[in-house]
Formats: C-alpha cells, sequence, structure tokens
C-alpha cells in the first residue's frame, strides 16, 4: 500500500481559499485599493476576473491581499531569486605564501597577486613559511608582513594582524568596502 504524505497547510501558499483572516486590505491587478473586505468577498472578485486571489503581507494589520495570476506572481518570484543569487558574491580567503628571505622582484609579484584577490572581493592570507633554524628570524618575517600590509593599504585593510601558527607566519588582509 504506498504512503501518501499530506503536505501541511503552512508549507502551501496561501492563496484563494487557504486565506484565513477576518478582513483583508485588497489591492486590484492594476495596483489600486479596493479597501479592507473580507476574503469571500475578495476571492468572488478575483474570480469574476479569472485570477487568483494571493496574500502579499500577512504582518500588516490588516493582511494585505492582491488579485493577480498566482503563476506569473512565482514566476517572478522565482526570477528574482534567481537574480538574487547571481549577484551575490561569497568572499574566499586566497593565500599568498612567501619566505623571509624573498627577493625583491619575487616580493612584488605577490604584492600583485594580493592586490587582484583584493580587487576581486576575496580576503588575502599572507604566510612566510620557516624553515628549520629560520623561526628565530621571526622578527624580519613580521616585518615583511607589515610592509605588505603599508604597500596593500590602499585596498586592503589588515583584519588580523601578523602571528605565529607554527612554522609559519601569517596576516589576514580583507579589501575595503
Amino acid at each position: 500500500m504506498p504512503v501518501i504524505e499530506k503536505k501541511r497547510t503552512r508549507d502551501l501558499p496561501q492563496i484563494n481559499e487557504r486565506i484565513r483572516f477576518p478582513k483583508i486590505r485588497v489591492i486590484d491587478t492594476d495596483g489600486g485599493q479596493l479597501g479592507i473586505i473580507p476574503p469571500h468577498e475578495a476571492l468572488k472578485l478575483a474570480e469574476e476576473k479569472e485570477l487568483d486571489l494571493v496574500l502579499i503581507s500577512d504582518k500588516a494589520d490588516p493582511p494585505v491581499c492582491r488579485i493577480m495570476d498566482y503563476g506569473k506572481y512565482k514566476f517572478e518570484q522565482e526570477k528574482k531569486a534567481r537574480e538574487a543569487r547571481k549577484k551575490q558574491h561569497t568572499a574566499d580567503v586566497k593565500e599568498v605564501k612567501m619566505r623571509y628571505k624573498i627577493e625583491e622582484h619575487d616580493y612584488n609579484v605577490r604584492v600583485k597577486q594580493a592586490e587582484r584577490f583584493l580587487k576581486e572581493g576575496d580576503k588575502v592570507k599572507a604566510t612566510v613559511m620557516f624553515r628549520g633554524r629560520e623561526i628565530q628570524h621571526s622578527d624580519l618575517a613580521e616585518d615583511l608582513l607589515k610592509r605588505m600590509a603599508k604597500d596593500l593599504e590602499s585596498i586592503g585593510e589588515v583584519q588580523q594582524a601578523p602571528k605565529k601558527e607554527g612554522r609559519n607566519m601569517m596576516m589576514l588582509i580583507s579589501p575595503k568596502k
């Protein structure tokens, strides 16, 4: 025997007969207000025009409903949601690695990389790696990271100051708003 799942009424959109309020504010298809009337009267008006009565805002007092084509309304809402997702950019953390004894040209390449990442809206994690006894020179690495922060201050701001993590020293820079 197949199991029939019953949808809860709160999961369904509030249209037509599902609107359960004593009085509602009704807006016509052209945007004009029809006033505050009982839902069954508004439903009659919608059926005369062969359209649906759709609950727009249940937070208002009284709740606001509109006479419209529900299929078209649902499509427009989904379209808006898709556009919003397209425009949304999540900030990734991009890493720029180097050693404290880095040559000038290589340092400039790392700064350019970090600049590009910041302009794209991503955060930059600048890491200075140590090998063996190099960890004794952590002050030189800190100076290097501070120099990088100064070089990038026009487009980025230090979110986390240079700090040691194991055999690395790192700093986090985020793009300026």
